[in-house]
């Protein structure tokens, strides 16, 4: 089957426009591959992380030892997604690892995706060594991010996230849901 651009496409969530590298905080949920829940489980409440999770904690740490400019809210590992703040509290400008056939402007307003893509790349890596999955993906190729507006916003999403392992069960990515 050769390539068809009206069904072999993903649809773009970002917002047509914005700069994705300017000051703000970021909200962003990416999921397992199937929703397959491989990083632990919750017990009690909590959410108790397996060698994999760990690997997806310590790998979202890093995020924030990228730039200066780069700062961790809050932020949770599930069993088969992860929730996350990122603040930008400057303008991140480029990162370098953008394709140089970009223009400047194109590639600083990729700072949130690549950082994204960075992420997934780092952590499969790693969880494929664990699991002996060479190739085998671990992420869905998209993710969901929201622009976070203002303070009453940016409290909501704290609170959806530390109260989601207590409401694991009632969670849409729960694979009983």
């Amino acid at each position: 089957m050769s390539y068809n651009p009206d069904i072999h496409h993903r649809r773009s969530i970002r917002l047509r426009g914005y700069d994705y590298s300017q000051a703000g905080a970021y909200f962003v949920t990416l999921c397992t591959h199937n929703r397959e829940c491989l990083f632990g489980e919750i017990a009690n409440g909590a959410m108790q992380l397996n060698a994999a999770g760990k690997f997806v904690a310590d790998e979202w740490l890093k995020i924030a030892q990228i730039r200066d400019e780069i700062e961790l809210d809050e932020w949770a590992v599930m069993p088969n997604h992860l929730h996350g703040i990122m603040v930008f509290t400057d303008n991140v400008g480029t990162i370098h690892e953008f394709p140089l056939r970009m223009t400047q402007t194109q590639r600083r307003q990729m700072a949130l995706p690549k950082l994204v893509g960075r992420f997934k790349m780092l952590s499969a890596k790693q969880i494929n060594i664990l699991r002996n999955t060479p190739g085998i993906p671990l992420w869905q190729g998209n993710y969901w991010e929201h622009i976070i507006r203002d303070e009453a916003d940016l409290y909501r999403i704290r609170e959806y996230i530390c109260n989601n392992p207590a409401r694991w069960e009632e969670d849409d990515l729960h694979p009983h849901s």
